[in-house]
């Protein structure tokens, strides 16, 4: 069970300290938003790599941009570990993913609300994980999507039968509240952006995260 604290809801005029915060998480997980893709600009490949100069654990860049044919890969040749794109954006999604594991990284798929799965369980055997948005992407703070756990075990279910590592993912609105469900329908990594930077402590959230979601795994 893993932690991946969303550094959208830090103080973007302090990241390295902001990164050093969540040191005790698995995972930081960067945001990459492009105003086209979805509605809001965040930061870019020159930003990610300074984060990856001082960040204290590996990042996972999550795209939500348009062209991450072209795009994904420069982000795991910069030293992103894990690289995560939306198959809506993407041309062909198969050859984007072995790009992405040939550059170094893990290989990622981002799936909005209203994308399903199934036109795309052909491929997993080039994934390393799957992400199942359980908000619209784009902004942070949103509410969580209970309707998507379908989603998320239909995912899970799907991994079993394939077989290998890959890991589910989901982002948007998870906090303590909402940890156990998504843990209960099969999800193994949880990214969590106010419910770790707007804790006064947000070591002992991830923590906290950790234990629940431990607690209801699948």
């Amino acid at each position: 069970m893993q932690i991946s604290p969303s550094i959208l809801s830090a103080d973007f005029a302090n990241l390295e300290a902001e990164l050093g915060r969540i040191a005790s998480a698995d995972w930081a997980h960067v945001d990459v938003m492009d105003a086209h893709f979805v509605p809001n600009l965040t930061l870019g490949l020159p930003v990610v790599e300074a984060l990856l100069k001082v960040s204290p654990i590996p990042i996972d860049a999550h795209l939500m941009i348009e062209d991450p044919d072209r795009w994904a890969p420069l982000y795991a040749e910069a030293g992103c570990q894990s690289v995560t794109f939306h198959v809506e954006a993407a041309r062909d999604p198969r050859a984007l993913a072995r790009a992405l594991r040939a550059a170094g990284s893990r290989a990622s798929m981002a799936l909005k609300p209203r994308t399903g799965f199934g036109p795309y369980e052909d491929l997993l055997p080039d994934l390393d994980m799957v992400l199942v948005m359980t908000v619209e992407p784009g902004f942070g703070g949103q509410s969580f999507m209970a309707d998507q756990m379908p989603k998320v075990r239909e995912v899970r279910e799907a991994v079993r039968r394939h077989g290998g590592e890959i890991w589910v993912q989901v982002d948007g609105g998870v906090s303590a509240d909402t940890i156990e469900q998504c843990a209960e329908a099969g999800a193994d990594v949880f990214v969590a952006g106010s419910a770790v930077y707007g804790a006064d402590d947000a070591a002992a959230a991830v923590d906290e995260l950790r234990a629940l979601a431990t607690r209801h795994r699948h």
